[in-house]
């Protein structure tokens, strides 16, 4: 258990959609989908064509949007898993406006969109499936989110039980988002690829903000409850979170589905990379010390 359970939750903060079912679905599903996911916009290397349904949007049964009304509380958090990534938004608003300020970077915080949908969405980067994974779109500034890819995270990464990691999934997309209020996609090419790519700064960059996201939402207290939002993560806890960016690197992906690693070709960094910067982030506490741009070894 994560959140501290007298926290309050806001539910009308995500929002949530149905959807239809696909016919098809691309290939390799969401785990490929995170490989890919840098190519399409012009401000950022996060490639959305390959979310881009294969059958059109609207295909098959249509399903009930994302019930939210019984998240209210961090006990609620705790025990499914939507409430939890409500709860997730509660704090990282609170955080990221808090840090921004603080960290004096000059930057005034903007809350992103957030939405849980079922099997496809209308984004503003195009008609999505859920075989993409989670991803955040900078023409809308929304982060989207199918839960079904817990589900796989469980499945392929290991990660059962593990609600802090499932958190630093929602916390490195919206460490994308703080990079485009920040200018990052404007002032840096992150459609390159390679280990030292922009590419790859930029997602190392997302996993060190979601590691300071960790480390203050356990010393951030929630306005409504007076709590702290998170309990100081345990070291089980960070392990899990840590396993999970480990599994996500391109070589650990491009070895399980291509037999093989071409460091030319990373898009969003090694497995050691991952956890390297996801664990500067949640000891250093500073957004300062995400600079991965500058950063002469990654």
């Amino acid at each position: 258990m994560s959140f501290n359970e007298s926290v309050r939750s806001d539910s009308s903060r995500v929002k949530t959609s149905g959807g239809r079912g696909r016919a098809a679905s691309l290939g390799g599903g969401s785990i490929l989908g995170v490989i890919a996911l840098f190519l399409i916009s012009q401000y950022t290397g996060i490639d959305l064509t390959s979310m881009l349904s294969e059958a059109p949007v609207g295909q098959g049964p249509a399903q009930s949007a994302v019930d939210l009304s019984h998240c209210k509380t961090g006990a609620d958090a705790n025990a499914y898993t939507e409430c939890r990534m409500v709860t997730t938004a509660d704090s990282l608003d609170v955080v990221w406006n808090a840090q921004l300020a603080e960290q004096q970077t000059g930057v005034p915080y903007k809350m992103p969109g957030f939405k849980i949908f079922r099997n496809s969405v209308s984004t503003g980067c195009g008609n999505a499936t859920s075989a993409v994974g989670p991803f955040y779109c900078p023409a809308d500034h929304t982060v989207y989110l199918d839960l079904d890819f817990f589900t796989q995270m469980e499945r392929d990464f290991g990660a059962a039980n593990a609600p802090l990691a499932q958190e630093y999934v929602v916390a490195h997309e919206w460490g994308h988002h703080i990079q485009n209020i920040s200018g990052v996609f404007s002032r840096y090419n992150t459609r390159e690829a390679g280990p030292n790519g922009g590419g790859v700064r930029s997602e190392l960059q997302a996993d060190c903000y979601a590691g300071v996201w960790m480390y203050w939402a356990s010393h951030t207290i929630d306005p409504e409850s007076g709590a702290a939002f998170l309990k100081t993560p345990t070291a089980d806890e960070i392990a899990q979170a840590l396993q999970t960016a480990q599994a996500i690197g391109d070589d650990r992906l491009q070895e399980r589905f291509q037999g093989g690693s071409n460091p030319e070709s990373w898009t969003h960094g090694s497995a050691e990379q991952r956890q390297k910067w996801l664990m500067h982030g949640l000891t250093q506490g500073s957004i300062g010390a995400c600079n991965t741009w500058e950063a002469r070894s990654l």
